[in-house]
């Protein structure tokens, strides 16, 4: 059984838990992959060791929670105060669960509190959780190889599984995942949380339209914290609102902590992640608007691409040409609060920010979803394709852009920049699918069909070109339902979901 300090983590915690109203109890959403992964591995005998690692919200704490409930379990959150305090707190929580009545015993070293742990093992499998991780090894040099030396002197063959969990990413992927880690090759998996996709994500709003549905995952990028405090019974209007335009609004200062958290100084940060939010994704033309060293703004993007908040992105036909790199925010949530709230701050303060979401943002949310649903079409169409719907098993999806030559009707050679939506490569039989998306108010016409083909024509000499994809949220003209072309397949927003 968890002890009364656990079942108190877990109340405090679990942050993708909504309440069922008509079954009275509290439902668990999502990460049933994970889950499984974690059972499989508790259910083996012996020792076995986890490491779960992905950005701040993400729902890592609560992707534990729910795994120990009803197993015999320590759960230890690290915080930023040094070795000996961490280890301190550390031993508390050991006595609490495993000996209550020795609330007055100390432990001056780590290994004491390991020795306790140790001789305490039995035929029980025991789950040793250390959340934040980091926060305790940075501070502690020698506490991976103390690790080290207890998995490989005293817990292997015991029934103990250990989990370590933490969202500074570079440091779990450099010091306890990689091969220069004094804990390479003992663990038995690992597991990088990230974000919902957007069908995981509507199970928080089950109730709203299939467009009240992808709008949410937008704004909330599909983070487990922010979908979290998403209310099912009010509007969409409504939440992002109070969520997002209220000075008391969980979302309205959430990027400013979250950087506060991650770098010391975050001037600098801030601006960046402006220009990538304004367009600008590259690193010369981010160096030339924020005034700083190349080197200072790629260090800063490199922090950026650590802790979750930015991604690179590249060509999906030329990705070893590094002029075709692009730096785009990976957290949509951040896309959205830069978008709309900088401008905002004075009559958010003021106490009228209802007014300016319904005069200026309402009106722009389809506009911010372009991106955001070209995703989703990119992730559906991975997900189809892996499945052999498009007669392709393919292997990845992405975007391309470049150059494109053509001659108009009226005879005049036009040269401008092209890109394609969704690319969809199978490298089994060197073949393609190609797509458009449109999260507009109109529907999809004659026009689209043509530029997409005529794009087409440019990858087609690299892959075997094999279908078109359309994917329109209000549907398509006359002209494009009459379309007889085998090679052409229409979705709509409703076809994503299902």
């Amino acid at each position: 059984m968890i002890l009364f300090t656990q079942l108190d983590f877990i109340k405090n915690n679990f942050n993708k838990i909504k309440l069922n109203k008509k079954e009275g109890k509290k439902v668990f959403i999502g990460r049933k992959k994970e889950l499984k992964s974690l059972e499989d591995l508790y259910a083996e005998s012996g020792f076995s060791m986890s490491v779960i690692y992905g950005r701040r919200r993400i729902g890592k704490s609560t992707l534990i929670a729910k795994f120990i409930q009803n197993k015999n379990a320590i759960f230890y959150t690290a915080t930023k105060v040094g070795k000996n305090r961490n280890t301190e707190l550390f031993a508390k929580q050991v006595i609490s669960v495993l000996e209550p009545n020795l609330e007055n015993v100390t432990f001056p070293e780590i290994e004491d509190v390991l020795d306790f742990i140790s001789n305490r093992l039995g035929e029980e499998k025991l789950v040793l959780v250390i959340d934040e991780f980091p926060y305790w090894a940075e501070k502690d040099e020698a506490l991976l190889s103390i690790l080290q030396k207890y998995i490989d002197s005293k817990w292997m063959g015991k029934n103990l599984m250990l989990i370590l969990c933490g969202s500074a990413l570079s440091f779990m992927e450099n010091e306890v995942l990689s091969e220069k880690s004094p804990l390479f090759g003992r663990r038995n998996s690992q597991i990088k949380l990230e974000a919902f996709n957007y069908k995981d994500s509507a199970l928080f709003v089950p109730d709203y339209s299939y467009e009240e549905k992808a709008i949410c995952y937008g704004v909330t990028g599909g983070v487990a914290k922010y979908l979290s405090l998403i209310n099912p019974e009010k509007s969409l209007d409504e939440n992002i609102k109070k969520l997002f335009f209220h000075p008391d609004g969980y979302l309205y200062d959430e990027t400013r902590n979250l950087l506060t958290q991650e770098f010391s100084d975050i001037t600098l940060v801030n601006n960046i992640i402006e220009q990538i939010a304004a367009g600008v994704n590259t690193v010369n033309a981010i160096t030339q608007k924020v005034r700083e060293s190349g080197s200072t703004v790629l260090y800063s993007l490199e922090k950026l691409i650590s802790v979750g908040l930015v991604e690179k992105k590249k060509c999906i036909t030329e990705e070893k040409n590094k002029k075709k790199t692009q730096y785009v925010l990976k957290d949509n949530m951040f896309k959205f609060w830069y978008e709309f709230i900088p401008k905002a701050c004075s009559v958010i303060e003021l106490g009228h920010g209802d007014i300016y979401y319904e005069k200026i943002v309402k009106g722009q949310l389809h506009s911010f979803m372009g991106s955001v649903f070209e995703e989703m079409c990119r992730y559906f169409t991975l997900e189809q394709g892996v499945d052999g719907k498009f007669d392709s098993f393919i292997t990845e999806t992405g975007t391309w852009w470049g150059t494109e030559n053509f001659l108009a009707e009226n005879g005049k050679r036009i040269q401008q920049s092209a890109d394609i939506d969704v690319v969809a490569i199978s490298d089994i039989d060197k073949s393609l699918l190609i797509g458009e998306c449109k999260f507009k108010n109109e529907k999809m016409n004659k026009n689209v069909y043509e530029t997409l083909v005529r794009r087409g024509a440019i990858l087609s000499g690299k892959y075997r070109l094999k279908k078109y994809l359309f994917f329109s949220l209000n549907g398509y003209t006359d002209w494009f339902e009459e379309l007889n072309d085998k090679d052409v397949i229409k979705f709509t927003l409703e076809d994503l979901y299902m």
